[in-house]
């Protein structure tokens, strides 16, 4: 499994284009699938279905909890954990992991219930690559208490699409706590892709929050929520300056196609949001730690720049040497 738990502290100044290089395309079809909750069967029905048909994308991403949903609210805990929760590499994982070599694709089929091996339960979400490997897996961290009652991740991960990005995972509750994609960039994440199981109108302020989340840390958000009956809709992909690119009408079932360009987080921060806001380089040489009582901890300026993925572009790298490791 190959995940980043610690960023690559290559050069972090800002980004200079390298005279006569041009950039390396790294764009990435992108398929969001806004729809209620389905079994595996139907899942895999509906995929076959998107993957002959202009839905086709090499990285389709669905809601969380999208596998998991089905006649939960007349579940007690135990009964639904009964229903769902299995090892990652229980038969859902190994169907799962076939269908992404089967489509030769990038399959974020939202998330599951994991039984870890101690018997606790997590919101988890899993990423298999074209080969049909697991390639990251994500233990929710801030669950919706107290009406969520999985355990707790303690882990932030990003994981990288060769050719493409580094792209980090969030879920539903997480979007709502600024330090999670904070620090999903600062590990070098491009691309923030947010599963979303909200069936309420709190997906109102969610759509804000993602667009803010997208803006302050000049990265693409991918946030993907059920249909209705089972959501409220309303996904969304979001550029690195906060532009809205694709969004769901309503709670209606749907799938919606981007292209991720991820080049454009680099430009975002060479050249600034809107051309005048460069966030990650407020902090410069000989500025002392910034201390955060909050944290008991504080921001070292020495480090302060986020991570530069390796598909990051020669023309699109630093080339003034500050803070090498």
């Amino acid at each position: 499994m190959k995940t980043h738990a610690t960023p690559d502290l290559a050069s972090q100044s800002p980004l200079q284009a390298t005279a006569g290089v041009p950039p390396t395309d790294r764009y990435l079809r992108l398929a969001l699938v806004q729809s209620a909750a389905e079994s595996l069967e139907e899942f895999a029905t509906g995929l076959r279905q998107r993957m002959h048909s202009p839905s086709a994308a090499e990285l389709v991403v669905y809601p969380e909890l999208h596998l998991c949903s089905l006649g939960m609210e007349s579940m007690s805990q135990e009964a639904y954990y009964a229903a769902y929760a299995e090892p990652l590499d229980g038969p859902r994982g190994r169907q799962l992991a076939e269908l992404a070599r089967e489509f030769g694709i990038w399959l974020i089929p939202g998330t599951v219930l994991e039984r870890a091996d101690d018997g606790r339960v997590y919101n988890t979400a899993v990423v298999y690559d074209p080969h049909g490997e697991l390639v990251a897996r994500y233990r929710k961290i801030f669950t919706w208490r107290p009406f969520e009652p999985m355990c707790v991740g303690r882990e932030f991960v990003v994981f990288d699409i060769p050719g493409k990005g580094r792209v980090g995972l969030s879920i539903c509750y997480d979007a709502w706590y600024p330090e999670l994609s904070r620090h999903l960039a600062w590990m070098g994440a491009e691309l923030i892709v947010n599963l979303v199981q909200t069936p309420t109108t709190g997906r109102i302020p969610e759509v804000p929050i993602n667009v803010a989340n997208a803006i302050v840390n000049q990265v693409w958000v991918a946030s993907v929520n059920g249909a209705a009956p089972t959501a409220f809709g309303k996904s969304l992909l979001i550029d690195p300056e906060g532009n809205i690119r694709i969004e769901s009408g309503g709670m209606e079932a749907c799938t919606l196609l981007g292209i991720v360009d991820f080049n454009q987080v680099s430009a975002a921060r060479r050249l600034g949001t809107n051309g005048d806001s460069w966030p990650w380089n407020h902090f410069q040489e000989g500025d002392t730690p910034l201390s955060l009582p909050l944290y008991n901890g504080h921001i070292d300026p020495a480090s302060w720049r986020p991570a530069l993925p390796p598909e990051t572009p020669v023309s699109l790298r630093p080339t003034d040497g500050r803070n090498e490791r």
